[in-house]
């Protein structure tokens, strides 16, 4: 890299992690519309909920729509912006040596944040036409299949991708440098196959369709389960390498990834439920979700904590975010933090709201929110600040390709 030039001018996928945080961001935002809105007539709140809401809300109603709203249109924005970037130096980036080199390492795992990105950029438009698009929920029956078809090709390419890896690495033999993989970076197309089947599962939550929701659900629990298998048996093998060699420091961020991986699975179950219990009759109980959320909070929080313990060890921030050094990688970081907010915020009121423990709007129940708004404004200035330094001014550092 020249001095002249950007880091991210030297490409690696996982830049796509930057659309995929901003993408998150944009679901941290619309968790205020989801849980602040009266929306009696759909399981979501839409376009005329919010107006409604806003036209006789008190003023803290009003600012907390009109924010949410400008951050669902801002940071859908840079979710775009970002995916529309990322396909195009991928594109150029494939007609290179360093992409033949990549494709024949461990590395070439990075490339499921292409799809990871692709489908979390379908489930954020979706929300933005709930949020901006009036009379959108009197179609909304003849969107959901177009949804799981588009989930679908995603998932197509996906597995594609992990074949491509899979095929590779266990028929030749010795390919697969096992002392590079001490990292959770493998944990990549359990993150993506997560996903995906988390918005192939959105149908089943909001369809009135048995078919449709039928089918939601067969194919969100065959993604799921198989992303939720992939990220064990990824995870055993990569611990077993960090153990013996250590973590390796530019992807030491990677140590969190099972924190967005669960929140996703998360919401996928719960809607999942919802679509049983609406459609088929599949009744569950009120702590049913207050189980379910607690207990992936709580390995979250652990997971996180492993993760803060490693990179303050490593001195990460120093070097890659304060430092002279720029990784890709560090996009990783924004990935808890927003899971982590959103998983909160269904803790809260899907958990010990509607289990009774404490009142909605209550004392602790802005208390606890606080938690989660916190983890979004740190992360809305995390992906500012990376934003800054890979893709602003040219920068003197070396970017450094996290596998």
């Amino acid at each position: 890299m020249t001095p002249l030039s950007r880091p991210a001018d030297t490409y690696s996928p996982l830049y796509f992690l930057a659309s995929l945080g901003a993408g998150g961001l944009s679901v941290t935002f619309f968790m205020y519309l989801m849980f602040w809105v009266p929306h009696p007539n759909a399981p979501v709140p839409v376009f005329e909920d919010i107006m409604a809401t806003f036209a006789s809300g008190s003023l803290a109603m009003k600012a907390a729509i009109a924010i949410a709203m400008t951050g669902i249109a801002g940071m859908a924005f840079l979710n775009i912006k970002s995916l529309l970037w990322n396909f195009s130096a991928l594109s150029k980036f494939s007609k290179t040596p360093a992409y033949e080199k990549l494709v024949n390492s461990n590395g070439e795992t990075q490339l499921l944040a292409m799809p990871l990105a692709t489908a979390m950029t379908v489930n954020g438009l979706f929300i933005v036409g709930l949020v901006f698009v009036p009379g959108l929920w009197g179609i909304v029956e003849y969107l959901f299949p177009a949804a799981l078809v588009a989930f679908a090709i995603i998932g197509f390419i996906a597995f594609c991708r992990i074949g491509d890896f899979l095929g590779r690495v266990l028929s030749e033999g010795g390919v697969f440098d096992v002392t590079a993989n001490n990292s959770f970076a493998q944990l990549m197309p359990a993150f993506a196959l997560a996903m995906v089947a988390v918005g192939l599962s959105a149908p089943a939550a909001m369809s009135t369709v048995p078919l449709t929701v039928g089918i939601s659900l067969v194919l969100s629990i065959f993604v799921g389960t198989i992303a939720g298998l992939y990220a064990l048996v990824a995870a055993v093998v990569a611990f077993n390498s960090m153990l013996h060699h250590g973590t390796a420091k530019e992807s030491a961020p990677t140590l969190m990834m099972v924190v967005p991986i669960l929140t996703v699975l998360g919401i996928m179950m719960m809607r999942q439920d919802h679509g049983l219990h609406t459609t088929f009759d599949g009744h569950s109980d009120k702590a049913a979700n207050l189980l379910l959320s607690t207990t992936i909070l709580s390995i979250q929080l652990a997971f996180s904590a492993l993760g803060v313990l490693v990179l303050r060890r490593q001195k990460y921030v120093d070097a890659f975010l304060r430092g002279g050094k720029n990784s890709p990688g560090a996009y990783a970081l924004i990935c808890p933090g927003v899971a982590l907010s959103v998983m909160t915020q269904f803790w809260i009121n899907k958990g010990l709201v509607a289990a009774g423990i404490i009142a909605k709007f209550g004392i602790a129940y802005w208390a606890l929110t606080a938690v989660a708004i916190g983890f979004q404004v740190a992360m809305i200035l995390l992906v500012l600040h990376l934003n800054r330094r890979h893709f602003g001014k040219p920068a003197t550092g070396h970017a450094i390709p996290a596998e």
